[in-house]
């Protein structure tokens, strides 16, 4: 099992009912899923842009991405309905514990300059989401074979009912909060 999964359970879970007086265990805010966005506007111009990003994609997170479309065309970015411009993976159980633990212990610390992440993106229902500059933080890629450094989003969706819930979940999981 999950080296996170089990933080979740022997330590988290025990902490978190005892902050929030919660009665029953099921009561407890827990991870439901990580989405990993990826978009990449070049891949209009060349297609297989959209193939290299896919791959990086399908390395950092063990699980096959799907190409995200176009919802409307916009003309003035040359786009049309349909087109591919972008990349996601939904990541759920056993791997997303295992992205979850890497991207807080190995991702993070090797971010330039970096003092912890915003406590201020949650969404008010006790989301989370946070955008990386580079995927060179990962350590699965290779330094030498990237074309063009590429940013994601990382989404961590909850099944807390607020902010709060949600904040403490994540920073008991070992999240690396700025201080506000």
């Amino acid at each position: 099992m999950a080296r996170l999964k089990d933080k979740y359970i022997e330590q988290v879970v025990p902490a978190l009912m005892e902050k929030f007086q919660y009665k029953n265990i099921n009561e407890v805010p827990k991870l439901n899923k990580i989405v990993v966005n990826m978009g990449v506007g070049d891949a209009r111009e060349n297609a297989k842009v959209l193939d290299v990003a896919m791959a990086d994609l399908s390395i950092i997170t063990g699980q096959k991405p799907i190409a995200t479309r176009a919802k409307k065309s916009i003309a003035n970015f040359k786009l049309r309905e349909g087109m591919p411009i972008g990349a996601k993976v939904t990541l759920r159980g056993a791997r997303m514990y295992e992205f979850a633990d890497k991207v807080i212990s190995i991702a993070l610390p090797r971010v330039r300059d970096f003092r912890g992440i915003s406590p201020k993106s949650f969404d008010g229902r006790g989301n989370y989401a946070f955008g990386v500059k580079e995927q060179l933080i990962f350590p699965e890629i290779e330094f030498d074979k990237v074309e063009k450094v590429r940013g994601m989003d990382i989404i961590f969706v909850t099944t807390a009912k607020t902010d709060e819930e949600a904040r403490e979940l994540l920073s008991l999981l070992g999240m690396p909060f700025r201080e506000a």
